[in-house]
C-alpha cells in the first residue's frame, strides 16, 4: 500500500514538473523582436513595444516593498529609471531570467554617498522552478526581492521577443 502511494506521488511530481518546466514553452506566442520594454509599476504591467506601439502587455509582480525606487540592497524595491536588458540566464532558480542593468553609475553614486550598497541581480523572471504551478502563492502579489516577476508562459514570450541590449524603462 505504501509503495502505491509513493509511486503515485512520484508520478504526480513528474507531471507537475512537466507542467512547470516544459508546457510554458509550448504555449508561448511568438512575436517579432521588440525595441523596448516598459514597466508601469503602479499598474503592475509590463509592455513589449516595437516602433512606439504596444505589441503585448503582461501582469507583473514586484518587490515586496513596491512603492518608490530601489535605493539599496535589501530594501525589496524594484528600481525606477532607464536601463538595459543586458544578459539572460536559462539556468536560473526561476523559470528563465533576463537581467536588468541596475545599478547604473547614478545608482552606485547615490548608494555610496549614503554609505550602503546599491544591490543588484535585478531580473525579469518567471516563477520559482518547480513551484510555478502553485498560483495561489505567487499570482497577483508583490513577492520578489526587487525583480519583475511574470508567469512562466509570459517569460517565455518576453525571452523570445527581446535581445540582449533591449532598452527597459521602469516607471513608478
Amino acid at each position: 500500500m505504501l509503495l502505491k502511494i509513493f509511486l503515485g506521488l512520484v508520478v504526480l511530481a513528474a507531471i507537475l514538473f512537466s507542467i512547470d518546466q516544459y508546457i510554458p514553452a509550448l504555449l508561448a506566442e511568438k512575436f517579432p523582436k521588440v525595441d523596448k520594454v516598459l514597466v508601469k509599476k503602479s499598474e503592475r504591467k509590463l509592455f513589449l513595444i516595437k516602433n512606439g506601439s504596444i505589441v503585448k502587455s503582461y501582469d507583473i509582480g514586484l518587490g515586496k516593498n513596491p512603492v518608490g525606487s530601489k535605493q539599496r540592497e535589501g530594501d525589496s524595491k524594484t528600481p525606477e529609471g532607464n536601463y538595459i536588458l543586458d544578459y539572460r540566464n536559462p539556468e536560473s532558480d526561476y523559470h528563465l531570467s533576463i537581467h536588468i542593468s541596475y545599478p547604473d553609475n547614478n545608482d552606485l553614486i547615490r548608494a555610496d554617498s549614503n554609505g550602503y550598497s546599491a544591490g543588484g541581480d535585478i531580473m525579469i523572471h518567471g516563477k520559482p522552478n518547480y513551484l510555478g504551478w502553485l498560483p495561489f502563492i505567487y499570482d497577483k502579489k508583490d513577492w520578489t526581492d526587487g525583480c519583475v516577476a511574470v508567469d512562466n508562459i509570459d517569460i517565455e514570450e518576453i525571452w523570445n521577443a527581446v535581445d540582449d541590449s533591449t532598452k527597459i524603462e521602469l516607471l513608478p
